[in-house]
């Protein structure tokens, strides 16, 4: 997937910003850090955009709180300085950051509403991880709520409340229940997404602000595209 006009401080869907951290609205096909392809990352986006806006002499510290997987749109988190970075890393690393996904599948859940619990299995090589339903060497627990909040004609959304946070751990846990996130050729979807992107957005996010220590929610508004737009 290009990124060409994705990497571009201009296009950068800014949901919130202060001394210390900076919160932006992914787009799918952005990668959050630095990789082999060589693409412009996000964070580097995110460093242009800030020495632009305030009038930067030097180098613009940025640090990288997570990631979202590259076809996957939504909330990213980034610190500004050094002293928020190490808490944001911790907040994040503890499981003390409430996050809620939204997903697009072709096939709705049979339960409306379950938890689900695997061992998930990751494949360095494919850069894929394989649920299991017992746990097996080398797995580690995922646990995920999930809700189907809306039908449409051909696909239903999902409302996912993350527990824990794995490597795909969304996307291998729906595929293994048969609900694969619309677009997802590596987990099963019979169908890529023009674009390149699947329908899986990190909606919304909750922590603790590493300095002024109150809880901080932020909400981020899906990919403009037609089937994003009927679930809203």
């Amino acid at each position: 997937m290009s990124n060409s006009k994705l990497s571009k401080p201009e296009n950068l869907q800014v949901l919130y910003e202060d001394n210390h951290l900076i919160v932006v609205n992914k787009r799918p096909g952005d990668i959050v850090q630095g990789d082999k392809t060589g693409d412009t990352p996000l964070s580097e986006v995110v460093k242009i955009y800030l020495k632009k806006k305030h009038n930067k002499p030097g180098n613009v510290y940025l640090g990288v709180v997570h990631r979202l997987d590259r076809p996957t749109s939504g909330i990213v988190v980034f610190a500004k300085t050094s002293k928020a970075l190490p808490r944001l890393n911790k907040s994040f690393s503890e499981g003390k950051t409430k996050k809620t996904y939204w997903a697009v599948v072709k096939e709705i859940p049979k339960e409306t509403s379950a938890s689900l619990m695997h061992w998930l299995v990751r494949n360095q090589k494919q850069n894929k991880s394989y649920a299991r339903s017992k746990e097996v060497p080398n797995s580690k627990k995922a646990i995920l709520e999930y809700q189907v909040i809306k039908k449409l004609d051909n696909y239903g959304l999902l409302e996912i409340d993350l527990k824990t946070g794995r490597h795909h751990q969304i996307r291998a846990q729906l595929a293994a229940i048969g609900s694969t996130i619309k677009g997802d050729l590596k987990y099963g979807a019979d169908r890529s997404n023009k674009n390149g992107s699947i329908h899986l957005h990190s909606r919304e996010l909750a922590f603790q602000h590493p300095i002024k220590k109150e809880e901080i929610n932020f909400k981020a508004p899906p990919p403009d595209d037609p089937i994003w737009n009927a679930c809203l």
